[in-house]
């Protein structure tokens, strides 16, 4: 009898730790915009978002352009690439901002200018070597881009003597584009 007491005891515990058990949830974040990042550790999703691609013939280049906005907050990718082929593709791979104007980046935020007028101004500079833009997919027949971005603003703060006294920095990761359409266009 004892032994059935104590096997029934066991039993009893083991079921009443296994229902203790506390359940694992798990979220996934999916987003339909067609652009995304992190900009100062906080989630930004675009509202608006204008793309294009352009072949300059008298240059021999493509130039991959695109602003997102949402939030009063707007980052914009300017990639030139020079080629000679006239088609609405463009070449896959990593780009990383340097002297030459080729990639640019900016992440922008609202301000009045002397008008009174609220214009999008940049939030500091991309420095050579600290800003990087990744093309991993193109179609060219539907005309949709995809791939990824991250880059760090540098603002100088000056005193009245023009000294400057501090350095606000904006990084802006984990940024990416899905299959997000571009117009075509030749000048």
């Amino acid at each position: 009898m004892k032994k059935i007491s104590l096997i029934a005891i066991l039993l009893s515990g083991i079921l009443f730790l296994e229902n203790c058990k506390k359940d694992t949830v798990s979220a996934i974040s999916t987003s339909t915009s067609l652009m995304i990042a992190n900009i100062k550790d906080s989630t930004w999703y675009t509202d608006t978002v204008t793309s294009t691609l352009t072949f300059n013939s008298a240059a021999n280049t493509k130039t991959f352009t695109c602003e997102g906005t949402a939030f009063n907050k707007r980052i914009t990718i300017s990639l030139t690439k020079s080629t000679s082929i006239n088609s609405s593709g463009f070449p896959l791979g990593t780009y990383t901002v340097d002297a030459t104007p080729n990639l640019q980046l900016a992440f922008l935020t609202p301000q009045r200018n002397s008008q009174g007028n609220v214009v999008y101004t940049p939030n500091g500079v991309v420095a050579s070597g600290s800003g990087t833009v990744v093309v991993s997919a193109i179609d060219s027949v539907k005309n949709q881009i995809t791939g990824t971005f991250n880059f760090t603003t540098l603002v100088n703060n000056y005193d009245n003597n023009g000294n400057i006294i501090s350095v606000t920095v904006a990084a802006v990761s984990g940024g990416g584009f899905n299959s997000m359409p571009y117009t075509f266009s030749v000048k």
